[in-house]
């Protein structure tokens, strides 16, 4: 079995599309999904599965539209994956420790990439490559005129955000399913 990370788009947003973690490890417990757990309530889980990517993706987005009653845009990393994204951040120390990795689901659109790479914004900076955007603002993600939402639109390709923190946690989860005998 592989270890995969599921980063769902979008939930418990100012109290919309409400997903409640105990249920959504539930859920996807009875999918056939193993050792599922979740972290904080914007939808990281990591789990296990011999599944493909494409079909766990699709799995867990059919699973919460029947019982939740709304589609999520789920990205699914493998393990390794993740750690790769991690690793290759090109920012260094507390620029590094206050970045967004915000991963994507297909290669960015040339023509997209092509005019995106042109603009810049005092105190923002950011860095693309095929599977994620390296984001880093100096008056915090709050504030920034890029964001996912920006990002999708130009690039084509569907985006969620994590900040460093939480990738951290996410890898530390993965290191402890992997621990386990």
């Amino acid at each position: 079995m592989k270890i995969y990370i599921a980063l769902l788009r979008g939930i418990n947003v100012g109290g919309h599309r409400k997903v409640l973690m105990a249920e959504l490890r539930e859920l996807l417990s009875k999918s056939g999904l193993k050792d599922v757990q979740t972290y904080i309530q914007s939808g990281n889980v990591v789990f296990q599965s011999s599944d493909t990517a494409k079909h766990i993706k699709s799995n867990i987005e059919k699973a919460i539209l029947d019982y939740f009653g709304f589609e999520v845009t789920t990205l699914i990393k493998t393990d390794d994956q993740l750690k790769a994204i991690f690793d290759n951040c090109p920012f260094q120390n507390e620029e590094k420790e206050k970045s967004y990795f915000m991963m994507l689901d297909s290669i960015p659109d040339k023509i997209g990439l092509e005019e995106v790479s042109e603009l810049s914004y005092s105190g923002e900076e950011f860095h693309i490559t095929d599977n994620c955007i390296y984001f880093f603002s100096a008056n915090g993600y709050g504030r920034t005129k890029f964001n996912s939402s920006f990002f999708e639109r130009k690039l084509k390709a569907n985006a969620t955000a994590r900040n460093y923190k939480t990738m951290l946690k996410l890898l530390a989860m993965v290191k402890e399913i992997k621990s386990k005998p």
